[in-house]
């Protein structure tokens, strides 16, 4: 595994820009990768497509259902017994049940939440060089990334990238072999530099 310094650009002629000056400033050509990134949920990490074998918030579903489904059933049979003058005795029943079935979407739908939603973002580098972290998932774009080994290496790949506009530019740790980051991971929030930070460990 190595130190990797990766940034995000939204135009072709940026990202080839980056890849000859990262190679201009003395880093192997080799080390270097560049690829499109999809946007959030269109990896394909899975033959029928999609990032995940299940949404991350549907685990906590089956309990808003229960919820749901009983608070509704009591107000819609409460409200079946207005109706009952009306509709005879089958008025609380069937408002029970209407009252079960909508409470029971509200429910499920209230509980379901994607990972990380709620959760505090902030990235904890001892470094200091890593900012808050409000971004879960990286932006899709064209992604330039190379391996480093020093601090001054690293701060050499940070401003060549800033100075030709990279985005969310990252720190990771990885392995870029014959121009392939082999174990990159989309899922991974990303662990964001702050402007002013160097890359130095």
């Amino acid at each position: 595994m190595f130190n990797i310094i990766a940034g995000r650009f939204k135009e072709q002629d940026q990202a080839t820009r980056a890849l000859d000056a990262l190679v201009d400033a003395g880093f192997a050509a080799e080390r270097i990768c560049s690829f499109y990134l999809n946007p959030p949920g269109q990896h394909n990490l899975y033959s029928v497509g999609g990032d995940r074998d299940e949404s991350p918030g549907a685990h906590e579903a089956g309990t808003g259902i229960a919820a749901g489904a009983v608070t509704g059933g009591a107000v819609g049979a409460g409200v079946g017994m207005l109706g009952a003058p009306v509709f005879g005795p089958v008025g609380p029943a069937v408002g029970a049940l209407v009252g079960a079935h909508v409470g029971g979407l509200i429910g499920s739908l209230t509980q379901m939440k994607e990972k990380g939603e709620q959760e505090d973002a902030s990235a904890d580098d001892s470094r200091g060089d890593v900012v808050d972290n409000e971004l879960q998932q990286r932006e899709s774009g064209l992604m330039v990334a190379v391996s480093t080994d020093s601090g001054s290496s690293q701060n050499d790949a940070v401003s060549v990238l800033r100075k030709l506009g990279a985005q969310d530019i990252e720190h990771a740790q990885g392995t870029i072999v014959n121009g392939d980051w082999e174990d990159f991971d989309p899922l991974l929030p990303p662990q964001l530099l702050g402007r002013d930070a160097s890359a130095a460990g």
